[in-house]
């Protein structure tokens, strides 16, 4: 199947929406299953379990801002 410029544009602008449900049905589905999930909340990795009940992990160390096309050096 070949789609035209227009189609593969259309779905390229979508790709955001797409992952960002993708990610939310995945959250409620662990959660569903009787797993817990890992959140970023306020600086904190926190586990939120089923029942609703949370535990803080740890400190998350602030973020990074980067430029389109910046590189870094991992440790």
């Amino acid at each position: 199947m070949t789609l035209s410029e227009e189609s593969m544009r259309f779905l390229e602008d979508h790709i955001p929406d797409l992952a960002d449900a993708a990610v939310k049905q995945a959250y409620w589905q662990a959660l569903a299953t009787g797993s817990s999930v890992l959140v970023s909340e306020n600086g904190e990795l926190v586990e939120i379990f089923p029942d609703g009940t949370q535990k803080m992990v740890k400190h998350l160390e602030p973020q990074t801002s980067v430029l389109v096309g910046q590189r870094l050096e991992l440790p």
